[in-house]
């Protein structure tokens, strides 16, 4: 029966400037000197793999993806031909997400430095692969969301898209969200990290829908920005609109009558602000 990616005990039975050599049955394992003071004849436990340099290893290292557990990885390649590799914490050994295991698009594919949630596989020859949860598993970790969390912003991560929109972990909330196709500018990757802002609660299964589009006022530039600071400087109210003095607008707010104009027009259809002949208004 194979050892590889289980927990075992074994005992040292030499060693060298770098490595004990432990005795597991027919099976010699190595264990980095770096993970501990041993002596010849000590019983180590720790999980066995076989590193990068086709060795067989033990390591004693909390692991967090296991055979059992799923754990949190980073992405440290991408290979089209084969999958992505993920750094889940065994020494000198990334372990691969096969592209079976990955979107059909490829451009939802993971890049370095995206986090997925995995757990280890041992096929016939006795290799490691990086499993990614399902959409069940995710339900498994999370916890309920609450009602009362209307305009935060919280951390998410993509673990799951459709056609319907996608799916996100709240790695800082443990709670799940959805993210609608029209509350994003792009297609989000899978193990993608984002900021994304709570716009609504899912009563029938206590998850959140969720935005990853600014507030309009976030979206709004430098020239708008200015113009809304003035106007809740003024008390809500300002004699400027679009049909004032240029000279006027130059000499409070610096700017030309056409950018002025087209301040102007961001803020009314960002909801900001409403027009009239004597001015211009801030809206409640």
């Amino acid at each position: 029966m194979s050892i590889i990616a289980k927990t075992i005990s074994a005992i040292i039975v030499e060693q060298s400037e770098r490595f004990y050599f432990l005795q597991k049955g027919e099976d010699l394992l190595r264990l980095d000197k770096t993970e501990g003071e041993y002596s010849i004849g000590d019983v180590v436990t720790g999980l066995v793999y076989v590193d990068k340099d086709e060795h067989r290893r033990l390591t004693t290292l909390p692991q967090q993806a296991t055979l059992e557990q799923f754990g949190w990885g980073s992405v440290t390649d991408v290979r089209r031909d084969l999958g992505v590799f993920v750094d889940t914490g065994l020494p000198g050994k990334d372990i691969v997400v096969s592209l079976d295991d990955l979107p059909l698009e490829k451009e939802l594919w993971p890049k370095v430095g995206d986090k997925l949630y995995v757990k280890l596989i041992v096929d016939k020859k006795e290799r490691i692969w990086g499993h990614l949860a399902w959409h069940e598993d995710f339900w498994k970790l999370a916890g309920p969301a609450f009602d009362n969390m209307q305009n935060q912003n919280l951390r998410a991560i993509v673990y799951r898209n459709k056609e319907s929109g996608t799916f996100v972990y709240l790695p800082d909330n443990n709670m799940l969200g959805f993210i609608h196709p029209n509350e994003r500018f792009s297609n989000l990757r899978v193990g993608q990290e984002l900021q994304v802002r709570v716009i609504g609660f899912r009563k029938e299964d206590r998850s959140l829908n969720l935005s990853a589009k600014p507030r309009a006022y976030e979206m709004l530039d430098a020239d708008a920005q200015m113009i809304l600071a003035y106007l809740q400087s003024m008390g809500g109210k300002m004699s400027f609109n679009d049909k004032s003095n240029p000279d006027d607008i130059k000499a409070t707010f610096g700017i030309s009558k056409g950018q002025f104009k087209k301040a102007l027009g961001g803020l009314m259809k960002a909801g900001k602000i409403k027009q009239s002949q004597a001015g211009s208004e801030l809206i409640d």
